[in-house]
Parts: structure tokens; C-alpha cells; sequence
């Protein structure tokens, strides 16, 4: 795909961030001449052709209060990995989770779950919840609070 000056200029605005709006493609489009449609279709076009790879967001939690973060990892055995996943990712506290390889015989974890909290008193309670609710006494798990915090920004594609 060949981008012309328009897509260009699409691209650079939504690398950035998106206008916080409940229509950020509209706010877009205004910036850029273009209906919200259009906007909409030639973000969805170039993600087709492979020009954009992902389109995310970046939660500054600090800036939202929520300076207490901690990434908790379970060595959950193979065949109940899916199960508990699903089952973590569907708790509001709980804002990432992922599997990984394990790396043995450092590292026995395999699931990994992220919880931000305003304090760390109220994430170790969120864990608490997740463990009763889930029932998951037995599994090994270790809680890895952030000592320090990157840059954290978007993907840069011009």
C-alpha cells in the first residue's frame, strides 16, 4: 500500500494519541478534512495491508491515582492455563493477563496477571478476592510490585 499525504498525516495523529473524545475518529477527521467513516475505513485499510500492526492504548495509571502496581505470576499447570486465564481476565482489577513459556528451573510461572491499585494494601486485597473467587489456593503464585516506572508511549510508524 502507498500511502498518500493524507494517510500520512492520519498515521502521525494517531500515533500520537487519540483525542479523548467519545468519537476520537471524528475529532480526527475534523483535524484532517475527512468524515469520521473515512477515517475509520482508512485506519481499518491500513491495518489490512499491514501498514499499522496494532492499534492499543497507553493508561498512565500514575496520572489516574493508581500508583500501586503489581504484575502476580502463577505456575498453573498446562491444561488449567486457559481456564484460569479467562477466568482472572474477567475481574475489573485485573488488567492484563498473558501466558508465557516457563524458563526452568529459574522460573516456574506460565500466567501472568497485572493489577493496579491506589494503594498496595487494596491491590493485595484485589489478589485476595481472585484467589477465594477463583479457588485458587493451590496454585504457587508470587506478587511483583513495580519499583520503577518507564516511558511508556505507542507504537511510531512515521
Amino acid at each position: 500500500m502507498v500511502l498518500n499525504a493524507q494517510d500520512r498525516r492520519l498515521v502521525a495523529l494517531i500515533q500520537g494519541c487519540l483525542p479523548l473524545s467519545s468519537r476520537p475518529y471524528a475529532e480526527l477527521g475534523k483535524q484532517l478534512d475527512m468524515p469520521e467513516e473515512t477515517v475509520i475505513q482508512r485506519i481499518r485499510a491500513m491495518q489490512e495491508d499491514g501498514v499499522i500492526k496494532r492499534m492499543g492504548i497507553v493508561v498512565r495509571h500514575h496520572e489516574l491515582g493508581y500508583t500501586a502496581n503489581a504484575m502476580v505470576v502463577w505456575d498453573v499447570p498446562d491444561d488449567q492455563t486457559r481456564r484460569v486465564g479467562k477466568a482472572l481476565g474477567r475481574h475489573a482489577c485485573v488488567t492484563l493477563c498473558y501466558q508465557r513459556p516457563r524458563r526452568l528451573p529459574e522460573w516456574p510461572y506460565n500466567l501472568f496477571c497485572m493489577i493496579h491499585g491506589k494503594d498496595r494494601e487494596r491491590v493485595l486485597n484485589y489478589l485476595d478476592s481472585l484467589v477465594e473467587s477463583e479457588a485458587l489456593q493451590d496454585i504457587p503464585h508470587e506478587v511483583l510490585f513495580s519499583g520503577e516506572r518507564f516511558k511508556q508511549r505507542g507504537a511510531r510508524y512515521l
